[in-house]
């Protein structure tokens, strides 16, 4: 399975950017897609998880900003996030694994996510 993030890039404070993930190799409809994040400096946390059954998770940080969507016909997850402030700032990669959203939930459990892909860059200017 390969994960290719994209939509990245350098943006103002309370500009939107959106996101998207393509998987191949397989179909994985029954795994979650969601999205990490990690900044210079930091761990990596959750940001928001689409289950197979369409349950939806985000961090507590970005909750009533950033809205994930899935297109399974098309093996792609979207983040999309608005009012972007500087804290936002970070690499952020897409992950799958059938438990995506235990996973996200619990950082220790994160190590364990079967399927990675690389991170697209979002930086945020005040």
């Amino acid at each position: 399975v390969q994960l290719q993030a994209s939509g990245g890039g350098l943006v103002q404070a309370g500009s939107s950017l959106r996101l998207s993930c393509a998987a191949s190799g397989r179909t994985l409809s029954n795994y979650g897609l969601g999205w990490f994040r990690q900044a210079p400096g930091k761990e990596r946390e959750s940001v928001a998880v689409f289950t197979g059954s369409s349950t939806t998770y985000y961090a507590d940080f970005v909750k009533g900003r950033f809205t994930i969507s899935r297109d399974n016909a098309k093996n792609t997850v979207y983040l999309q996030m608005n009012s972007l402030t500087p804290e936002d700032t970070a690499n952020y990669y897409c992950a799958a694994d059938p438990l995506l959203i235990t996973r996200a939930r619990y950082p220790s459990l994160s190590r364990e996510i079967a399927y990675w892909g690389q991170g697209t860059q979002v930086t945020v200017s005040s």
